[in-house]
């Protein structure tokens, strides 16, 4: 049987963000990931407005799609699916956040930074600036030194080139994600017990939402394992799309 896996990727990256991980998956799974429109290279459009705007674009992209079908989140990949599920629950049969972002966000320093005049370009050039390339890397991941420098450099280029970048602080809100309705579909919950960006205690604010996903903590994972550790990723996101889809099986 032939599963399909589609991944969405973080603020500032596209598919290239999973490029690491295909090698190691089983050829049992199809494996798609996606670049939504304003992200990386693909230009942005200015019909996109809302979460649900881009549900909807999600929703058209994966359609044509076989089933079984298993969605694959992190960070704002992950609020995207949560968004989606909201509309089109019956056209998933189960779907993986890893690190999703939405709790907190009226907390959170970062976002707040974001808000401020002129932060979200400066931010943006920033991070792609080669000249901090090495300030990043060791802020981002635990062993910049094991990564490719080619998908190094293309990694940074993605957040320069992402259109859409500033706009995610715009519409993902606290009052977005406290409107969101809890979700029955077959989930899963992955966090890192070593991520600096969002926090594994995080896990406790999306009881709420997906009171009934299964729920895996990854000791030495940080914020990038799709990237340091591409291999053990791989092994965990399609363990865990086999058994949404068993559960999903047992519930029809």
């Amino acid at each position: 049987m032939l599963l399909t896996l589609v991944a969405l990727p973080g603020n500032g990256g596209g598919a290239f963000r999973f490029s690491r991980v295909r090698p190691y998956l089983p050829t049992s799974i199809q494996w798609v990931p996606l670049t939504l429109p304003g992200f990386a290279e693909r230009p942005r459009d200015p019909h996109l407005q809302t979460m649900r705007d881009y549900a909807r674009v999600i929703h058209e992209l994966i359609m044509p799609l076989s089933r079984p079908l298993i969605g694959l989140g992190t960070g704002i990949g992950g609020s995207f699916w949560l968004e989606y599920l909201q509309h089109y629950p019956e056209t998933l049969d189960g779907v993986i956040f890893h690190a999703p972002v939405g709790a907190r966000l009226d907390r959170r320093r970062f976002p707040w930074l974001m808000r401020l005049p002129g932060m979200r370009s400066l931010g943006q050039t920033l991070i792609s600036a080669p000249v901090l390339r090495p300030w990043w890397t060791r802020r981002l991941f635990r062993d910049g030194s094991a990564i490719p420098s080619e998908y190094l450099d293309r990694f940074f280029a993605e957040y320069r080139q992402t259109e859409a970048f500033g706009q995610m602080f715009d519409i993902l809100t606290a009052a977005w994600f406290n409107s969101l309705d809890p979700i029955d579909r077959p989930a899963a919950l992955i966090w890192g017990e070593h991520e600096r960006v969002l926090s594994v205690d995080h896990l406790a604010d999306y009881q709420r939402l997906l009171p009934q996903a299964i729920i895996r903590r990854v000791a030495d994972w940080d914020h990038f394992p799709m990237i340091e550790q591409p291999e053990a990723y791989a092994r965990v996101i399609a363990d865990l799309a086999y058994q949404l889809w068993t559960t999903a099986r047992q519930n029809t």
